[in-house]
């Protein structure tokens, strides 16, 4: 777990920069980044999404080139995970919260975050969706790419952030210093991020005209 947790750092360090520069509004068309910085702020965030992924999860990242458009199967993917993050975020204190059997001690638990973010199993519907969202450009139709690509930074810096702050949440009960205040703390502050991923894939649903799933 030292060697999880100290690797876990390494990847977080490298994918601040572009989590960073992604939270920062611009105010300014002279700052608005070029295509390259773009490219290179999805390449740091997409590296470390993918490895700290495989990390947690203990699943290996296939790098498999995207050819062709996404398949119907693979947008339906997308709908399906905005739904299942709607119905945490809608249910988010019950969802993670688990209890011994006949009224046992209950506790939180941040399980249900990452595997609504398609993090737990290769079953989940966001498992590795960035592989789908790089297909996007062999789409056809009227589809701004910017902003689609925009999200989809959006989504990996949310997703990255939520997915580190549940990993330390399980274990803030046992750290030095922690306890119950410090799961919730970190299960909190995973929230936070959830949403922020939410918005963001709304957004790529928008851009690719994909409309949100009945409850």
């Amino acid at each position: 777990m030292i060697r999880a947790v100290s690797v876990f750092l390494l990847v977080l360090a490298a994918a601040s920069p572009a989590v960073h520069s992604l939270s920062q509004p611009s105010h300014n068309n002279n700052n608005k980044p070029g295509t390259n910085e773009l490219s290179r702020r999805k390449m740091i965030g997409g590296a470390a999404v993918v490895a700290f992924s495989s990390l947690v999860s203990g699943s290996s990242p296939s790098w498999a080139v995207a050819s062709g458009p996404p398949t119907p199967d693979e947008l339906k993917r997308i709908q399906v995970g905005y739904k299942q993050i709607t119905e945490l975020l809608n249910n988010f204190e019950e969802a993670t919260t688990t209890c011994r059997e006949n009224g046992g001690e209950c506790k939180r638990d941040a399980e249900p975050i990452r595997r609504v973010l398609g993090l737990r199993s290769t079953t989940d519907p966001l498992f590795q969706i960035e592989k789908v969202f790089d297909k996007v450009k062999y789409m056809d139709g009227d589809i701004d790419l910017e902003t689609f690509f925009q999200a989809t930074e959006d989504w990996n810096s949310a997703m990255t952030l939520s997915n580190s702050m549940a990993f330390i949440s399980q274990f803030g009960e046992y750290n030095p210093g922690g306890g119950k205040d410090e799961v919730l703390k970190y299960l909190n502050e995973s929230k936070k991020a959830v949403v922020v991923a939410q918005a963001s894939l709304k957004k790529i649903m928008d851009a690719l005209g994909l409309q949100e799933l009945p409850a």
